[in-house]
């Protein structure tokens, strides 16, 4: 496909990158280190990072893995952290190490975190002590042998160590010494690590940095392998597209969107610290009066945020108290910004909202509104510099301009594919090393992208993918359950939220019995919203259950 989207950018947006501009992660954070030393980097519960004591700790952290741990290059390392300070750390400790982060969801079930260290191979875990009890249960059936538990106040040393001490005990109860030859809290970490001599690791565009998993159309959830290129490509695109608008070393961020997310690891850690923000880290978003109170008290330029969150902030009246003259843009992605939202945000604020589109294995940005716009588009945009789209019919076939087809996209974004699973990356990704993304969308003709449909059976809840399969294969489980089928249904707060419909094995089974069970199974944001019984679900000849016919019978569509 032509690139004619190119006609549509804004004066000043280059139409391609440099991708040799950095080879790593680590290059982009050393670079805004020098540059940026003592402005302030990260600012969470009122105590603030500056860009140089970030760098300090990150290899303080670093030297730790590499010279008490004696963990290897390439070692997948998992971070179950929300929005704390020692969240970049890890990360560019991690990383400086020459070791793979694994982004670890902390408000995981038993079960969804078993398998992503044992799909990852993890064999250390960074983990906030808030979620240790979680990470207690599954230990002994994972790889795990090393456990650094951090706490919001060790961080400054705010804590003496009796709650910190408690958990690292308790951990170490768990399994016999011999599997947990290393459990210990983060300070101490970083502190013993700072006792050796650290050998920075050299690190090219090829290697893998973050392990990000996502659902599978098989129900199990796979690890995409973003690599160092992919990541800084990824933020060079995305820099470039809104370049004319930041101010080196003056922008504020806030950042309630979380870390371990795609969307804002690349946005928030990387675009915004490559250009010396500050990012203000919201540990729980949900806690809008605390989270508005931070907002008054620093005069905000970028926000970055979700539907849901969007539309939480404009129904709140003390939102209108903050003083938004220094906002300049407001960023939307994860999920689709309904235009009664984006209405309300820009009458409240005096700023649209620019909506970009992604997905996981696309590192993840794809699309983005120019900044420029003025309202709510209902579109996706054009897609950012270099990076090309094409939009296919069933048989893989470019469609005519106008038409709907699949997109599929092609950029040194697009990731290296899932961890230990070929065959899956083979599907997803074709010989020309176009992307599927399972999306259906039309471009008119000055370039303008717009979904129309949703090809897989991916669910999207507040900006988290969901896929039906791993929610049937739980509730299938369920010794009083005989069949059932997820969709998801439109919702006005989440976007989609999901509906499951069951034909019970047993008679006596109720709804709130079922989502009883489906609570120590599921995250909350896999919960059903609704459950419908049915004395039978629609199948195809060959017994296929057709959630199709379901969404239709529910939505119309």
């Amino acid at each position: 496909m032509e690139k004619i989207w190119l006609q549509s950018y804004e004066p000043g947006v280059a139409h391609e990158i440099d991708v040799n501009r950095y080879r790593s992660i680590n290059e982009v954070f050393a670079q805004s280190v020098k540059k940026f030393a003592d402005k302030p980097a990260f600012q969470n519960m009122g105590k603030t990072l500056t860009y140089a004591e970030t760098a300090r700790m990150a290899e303080d952290f670093a030297s730790y893995l590499q010279n008490v741990l004696k963990l290897p290059r390439g070692e997948r390392v998992a971070v179950m952290m929300p929005n704390v300070l020692q969240y970049p750390v890890a990360l560019f400790g991690i990383l400086q190490a020459g070791m793979i982060a694994v982004n670890t969801n902390p408000l995981y079930t038993p079960r969804e975190l078993e398998h992503q260290l044992n799909d990852s191979g993890a064999t250390a875990i960074v983990v906030l002590e808030n979620f240790a009890n979680t990470l207690e249960l599954v230990l002994p059936r994972t790889k795990i042998k090393h456990v650094i538990v951090a706490s919001v106040g060790d961080m400054f040393g705010l804590i003496k160590g009796t709650l910190m001490n408690f958990v690292v005990r308790k951990i170490k109860k768990l399994v016999p010494e011999h599997r947990i030859p290393n459990t210990i809290n983060f300070q101490t970490a970083m502190r013993k690590g700072r006792g050796h001599k650290f050998a920075p690791v050299e690190i090219n565009r090829d290697d893998i940095a973050i392990l990000q998993y996502t659902g599978g159309t098989t129900g199990v959830a796979k690890g995409a392998m973003l690599t160092h290129g992919n990541i800084c490509a990824n933020m060079l695109q995305g820099r470039e597209w809104i370049n004319t608008t930041l101010k080196e070393g003056e922008e504020v961020v806030i950042g309630a969107l979380p870390l371990y997310h795609i969307f804002a690891l690349t946005v928030n850690m990387m675009i915004f610290t490559n250009v010396g923000a500050k990012l203000i880290l919201i540990t729980n978003p949900r806690d809008m009066k605390g989270f508005i109170a931070d907002m008054k008290a620093e005069k905000i330029s970028i926000f970055v945020g979700v539907n849901t969150l969007f539309n939480g902030m404009v129904n709140r009246k003390e939102f209108a108290e903050v003083d938004f003259s220094g906002l300049k843009l407001t960023l939307g992605g994860g999920m689709a910004t309904q235009k009664a939202v984006a209405e309300k945000w820009k009458k409240v604020t005096g700023t649209p909202i620019v909506e970009a589109y992604g997905l996981t294995e696309a590192s993840p940005g794809v699309c983005c509104n120019p900044l420029k716009i003025e309202a709510y588009s209902g579109g996706i945009g054009l897609p950012v510099p270099s990076t090309e789209i094409e939009l296919r019919d069933e048989n893989g076939n470019e469609v005519a301009q106008g038409e709907a087809g699949e997109m599929w996209v092609r950029g040194p974004q697009v990731m290296k594919g899932y961890w230990n699973r070929p065959e899956e990356t083979a599907k997803a990704i074709d010989a020309r090393g176009f992307l599927e993304t399972g999306d259906i969308a039309v471009m008119d003709e000055k370039g303008w992208f717009k979904l129309v449909d949703r090809k897989k059976d991916l669910i999207v809840v507040s900006g988290f993918n969901v896929y039906p399969n791993e929610i049937e294969e739980v509730i299938a489980h369920h010794d009083k359950v005989l069949e059932v089928a997820c969709i998801g249904v439109p919702h006005p707060k989440t976007g989609e939220a999901l509906k499951v419909f069951v034909v019970k094995k047993d008679p006596s089974l109720t709804a709130e019995e079922l989502l009883a069970f489906c609570r120590t199974e599921l995250t909350a944001y896999k919960m059903p919203r609704s459950i419908e019984f049915r004395d039978e679900l629609p199948k195809s000849n060959v017994g296929k259950i057709l959630r199709r016919e379901l969404r239709e019978q529910e939505t119309g569509k």
